[in-house]
């Protein structure tokens, strides 16, 4: 039997939820644009590389599929240290 106090919005969960509203949309922006990030800088890492050394292609996808494990990593070690 649901009671009228059962329908009322409870502020005290709300509140004690750390995974709820904006905690977990600015930790999960959070994750998104470091993984932007690290694949970006590798892949324009690779780029300069490729310009330097006169290698068209090999450092660019060498340091952009590293960049991609990174960030894969992080996500990895950060579920695992939230879980």
């Amino acid at each position: 039997m649901v009671t009228m106090e059962d329908r009322q919005p409870n502020p005290k969960k709300e509140k004690n939820n750390p995974e709820g509203g904006l905690a977990a949309y600015s930790r999960y922006t959070t994750i998104a644009v470091q993984m932007v990030v690290i694949i970006v800088a590798a892949s324009l890492g690779g780029v300069k590389l490729d310009k330097l050394a006169d290698t068209k292609p090999l450092f660019t996808i060498i340091l952009s599929l590293l960049g991609v494990a990174a960030a894969m990593w992080l996500i990895i070690k950060d579920a695992i240290r939230n879980k």
